[in-house]
């Protein structure tokens, strides 16, 4: 009882802090004197599957840097098969819609104050998009490698034997915005070519929309993203799988001239569509490059974003709702991921 009422004080004092400032306060919460780290949620990218050993070795290594670290893997199918064709095949403002679902009523996370969340190459752009639809449970820190936040302008090749990615490859060209692509075909639903903009604000089903770049502006969206309390967006050296690879940064690349607009020198900056001006100005920005191709990751550098980014500098007193719902959790006891 004395908990539950601590709990309800803790939220109207944020909310009270939150409705009486010009800027909106980030994730922050102190409870008592112990440290745990809050939950990571990672989504994979294109390709990927949310079982891959790679993935778990993230999870694994996430628990390692920060301990008590519990890991949830995004699915939207629980076949592993099925789940990589979703990366291809799928209206994105469904399986967005799918995730929030399933997060907010996920026996851990629903009760969790805040997330932690890491994005994968076109998953982190995806979470981006859960951060602005519904974050609940909130997202505290948001790190992305390699993603598409300003989209792609050629699509990627494919692996002579990958006949799910040939296939996608293959109704994309010439299609991208017809009504089949923009509602089945995953990543025709983040193009966006530089010198056609009409016909992607007008047809585009997903980043048009979550990049609030058309007319009428979701504020929610922009509310949302300034309650992050990192923003952090990592794109690779030598990446020449996405195109362009300063879209990482929501950098605009002429492919004609090959001219970088960058994202200060953007409307979408310049007029605040999404809170990243502020966020920017906060210090809660950042603009990271990892040395290598895409998703060329090593230990050393997801351990060191681990370290600055989801090690606990507060308390946030997870380990005692975690608790209320698990009895054996405890922040050095934690699962370290979901096995499901």
């Amino acid at each position: 009882m004395k908990r539950t009422l601590l709990f309800s004080i803790i939220t109207l004092i944020i909310s009270t802090i939150t409705a009486n400032s010009p800027r909106q306060q980030p994730l922050t919460f102190v409870l008592d004197g112990n440290l745990a780290p809050l939950p990571l949620v990672i989504w994979h990218g294109l390709g990927d599957n949310y079982k891959a050993k790679g993935l778990r070795s993230v999870g694994a290594l996430a628990n390692e840097t920060n301990p008590g670290t519990y890991t949830y893997y995004v699915r939207l199918d629980p076949s592993p098969s099925s789940d990589r064709t979703a990366t291809f095949f799928g209206n994105l403002t469904e399986q967005i819609a799918q995730v929030c679902d399933d997060l907010a009523a996920h026996p851990i996370l629903s009760k969790a104050l805040a997330i932690n969340a890491l994005g994968f190459s076109q998953g982190g752009q995806f979470l981006r998009a859960y951060v602005e639809r519904c974050n609940k449970p909130p997202v505290a820190n948001l790190v992305t490698f390699g993603s598409q936040h300003n989209g792609i302008s050629e699509f990627q090749s494919c692996g002579s034997g990958d006949w799910v990615c040939q296939g996608a490859r293959g109704l994309l060209r010439g299609n991208t915005w017809s009504n089949l692509a923009q509602s089945r075909l995953v990543p025709a639903q983040y193009f966006r070519d530089a010198e056609e903009i009409d016909p992607y604000l007008e047809n585009s089903n997903f980043l048009a929309d979550v990049n609030n770049e058309r007319e009428t502006k979701n504020m929610t969206y922009k509310e949302n993203m300034k309650r992050l309390e990192k923003f952090v967006m990592y794109v690779f050296s030598e990446d020449t799988t996405v195109v362009p690879p300063e879209s990482g940064w929501f950098s605009e690349v002429n492919a004609t001239t090959g001219k970088e607009t960058k994202l200060k020198d953007t409307m979408m900056y310049k007029e605040d569509w999404l809170g990243l001006r502020e966020l920017d100005e906060d210090k809660r920005l950042e603009f990271r490059v990892a040395d290598g191709g895409h998703m060329q990751l090593t230990d050393e550098v997801l351990s060191e974003a681990f370290k600055q980014y989801f090690r606990p500098k507060v308390s946030t007193g997870l380990n005692q709702v975690v608790r209320e719902g698990r009895n054996d959790i405890s922040p050095r006891t934690a699962p370290r991921s979901d096995n499901k």
